[in-house]
C-alpha cells in the first residue's frame, strides 16, 4: 500500500503580503511540516500515530498552522479518532480463532479443580419461619449443642419455632490458603417455611474423605420473601435458600502435586479426540515438539528447558491458548419446560413428516332417575358418559438431507406445532434413523 503524506506550505498571494496556508498531497518524500497519520497492528498489539508534526510538534499545535480555533481543532480530531480506532478493532480482532475458548475451560491442567464441602448445622433467629414440632432432628440437634455448651435440656420438652436445620455446602477452590473466605450456599431440610433473616451457627465442612476443610458461619441472605396471613400468603422467590458471602473459613490446605515437574497433563472436560488433536497443535505453535495427546481425554505437555525453572508462567501461557473445540452433534430437549437445544453439527438425511393431533374428550354428568307416583321405585342417580373425539389432518413436509441448523429450525417453524410436538417428531426422526447427532432427553 502506498503511503500518503500532507504537507503545509505557505506562499504569498499576489498583491498581498498575507500568507496563505495550502495544503497539497505528496507522495514520496515531503519537506516542510508534515502531518502524518498511520495505524497498524503487529501480534495483537496496536500502535497509533496519529500527527506528526516537525520538531516534536504535537497534533494541535500543526493544526494550529491552519488558524483553526479551538472549536473547529477539537471537531476535526473528533472525526478522525473514530476512524483510527475502527481500523485497530478489525485489525485486533482478526487475530483470534472464531469461536476459540481457551484451554483452561476446556481442560483441568495436573487435575487442579475445585473440591465440593458440605456440612449440617443450624439457623437460628428466625420470625417464626423455623422447624415445626414434628422435626425431631431439629430438637434433637438444638439439644445436643446445648448439652455441648453446658446446658442440659429434654429434646422433648423444646417448643420453638425459630430454629431450622440446614445442609450447608461450599466448593473449595484450588490452592485455597488456611484462613482464605469462600461463600457458603445454606439450604433447609426440615419443614421450616423460610430462614429469612436467620444466622448460620458454627458448621464444620466436610470433604468426600470425612476430614474437615473449613467452618461455616455468619447471616443468611435471602434472595425473596415469605409474608403470611390468616387467609393469604405471599412469597417471592424462593426463601428457604441462601448464601453466606464469605462464610467459610479455610482451616485445611489440599496440596497438588509439584509444580516443578517435567511435564504436566491437561484432562479434558469433555473427552473428544479433535479437540485433544487442536489443543496440542497450539501448544506446538508455540512450543514446538513439546505437546502430543494421549488419547481423546488427556494432552500430555513437556515443560520446555527454559520454563522449567518457571513452571508457573508456563502453565499461564498455556492456559491462555486458544483453541476451537469440536463439538458432537447433540439435541438436548426437556419435555417438563418443552425446551430444545439444537447444536451446531446436526444434520438430517431426507425424510417426509406428517403430525396430526388426535383429541379425546371425555364428559361424566350426573342425571337422576325419579320413580313414577305411587309406584315403589327409588330416585338413583345414573351416570351419563359423553364421549368427543377430534383427529386432525395432517400434511407432509419434505426435510431435504444434509441441511443446516438454520434449515433445520426453519423448516419446523413452518409446520406450525408446539414444542412438545416438535419433540416427538425429533424422537420419531431419531427412531428412523435420519438424524444424525445424539437425541438426550433431560
Amino acid at each position: 500500500m502506498k503511503n500518503t503524506e500532507y504537507s503545509l506550505e505557505s506562499g504569498a498571494s499576489e498583491g498581498s503580503d498575507k500568507q496563505v496556508a495550502v495544503l497539497s498531497k505528496k507522495s514520496g518524500d515531503a519537506s516542510g511540516e508534515q502531518i502524518k497519520a498511520a495505524a497498524r497492528t503487529k501480534e495483537r498489539s496496536a500502535q497509533i500515530r496519529v500527527f506528526d508534526a516537525a520538531q516534536g510538534d504535537n497534533a494541535e499545535r500543526a493544526l494550529g498552522c491552519f488558524g483553526l480555533d479551538v472549536k473547529t481543532k477539537s471537531r476535526i480530531i473528533a472525526r478522525v479518532f473514530p476512524v483510527v480506532a475502527l481500523f485497530l478493532i478489525f485489525g485486533i480482532c482478526a487475530g483470534f480463532p472464531a469461536y476459540a475458548a481457551r484451554i483452561k475451560e476446556l481442560g483441568y491442567i495436573n487435575g487442579v479443580r475445585t473440591n465440593q464441602l458440605v456440612g449440617y448445622g443450624l439457623v437460628t433467629g428466625l420470625n417464626g419461619t423455623g422447624d415445626k414440632a414434628n422435626t425431631k432432628f431439629t430438637y434433637q440437634s438444638l439439644a445436643n449443642m446445648l448439652e455441648n455448651m453446658g446446658v442440659r435440656v429434654d429434646p422433648t420438652l423444646i417448643k420453638v419455632n425459630n430454629v431450622a436445620a440446614v445442609m450447608v455446602t461450599a466448593n473449595l477452590p484450588p490452592f485455597a490458603r488456611i484462613g482464605n473466605k469462600i461463600d457458603a450456599t445454606v439450604s433447609s431440610i426440615g419443614d421450616a417455611r423460610s430462614i429469612e433473616g436467620g444466622v448460620l451457627l458454627l458448621t464444620p465442612l466436610k470433604g468426600s474423605d470425612g476430614a474437615v476443610y473449613g467452618v461455616a458461619q455468619g447471616s443468611v441472605v435471602v434472595g425473596g420473601f415469605l409474608a403470611s396471613g390468616q387467609g393469604a400468603t405471599v412469597q417471592k422467590n424462593h426463601p428457604t435458600v441462601g448464601r453466606i458471602a464469605n462464610g467459610v473459613s479455610i482451616e485445611q490446605e489440599i496440596f497438588y502435586e509439584k509444580m516443578s515437574a517435567d511435564s504436566i497433563a491437561i484432562t479434558l472436560k469433555d473427552p473428544d479426540f479433535t479437540t485433544a488433536r487442536r489443543i496440542a497443535e497450539r501448544i506446538n505453535e508455540l512450543f514446538k515438539g513439546s505437546a502430543f495427546a494421549k488419547d481423546g481425554g488427556t494432552v500430555n505437555v513437556n515443560l520446555p528447558g527454559e520454563m522449567r525453572v518457571n513452571p508457573v508462567k508456563f502453565l499461564s501461557i498455556v492456559e491462555n491458548i486458544d483453541v476451537k473445540p469440536d463439538v458432537v452433534a447433540k439435541i438436548v430437549v426437556d419435555e417438563k419446560t418443552g425446551t430444545i437445544v439444537i447444536g451446531e453439527n446436526v444434520r438430517i438425511s431426507t425424510v417426509a413428516i406428517s403430525h396430526g393431533n388426535l383429541s379425546v374428550q371425555i364428559k361424566e354428568t350426573e342425571k337422576v332417575s325419579q320413580p313414577l307416583p305411587f309406584s315403589q321405585g327409588q330416585t338413583v342417580v345414573t351416570p351419563e358418559t359423553s364421549m368427543k373425539v377430534e383427529e386432525e389432518k395432517g400434511k407432509f413436509y419434505l426435510m431435504e438431507g444434509g441441511i443446516t441448523i438454520k434449515e433445520l429450525v426453519k423448516a419446523l417453524n413452518a409446520t406450525g406445532i408446539s414444542s412438545r410436538d416438535i419433540i416427538t417428531i425429533l424422537q420419531t426422526i431419531k427412531a428412523s434413523g435420519a438424524l444424525h447427532a445424539e437425541l438426550e432427553v433431560i
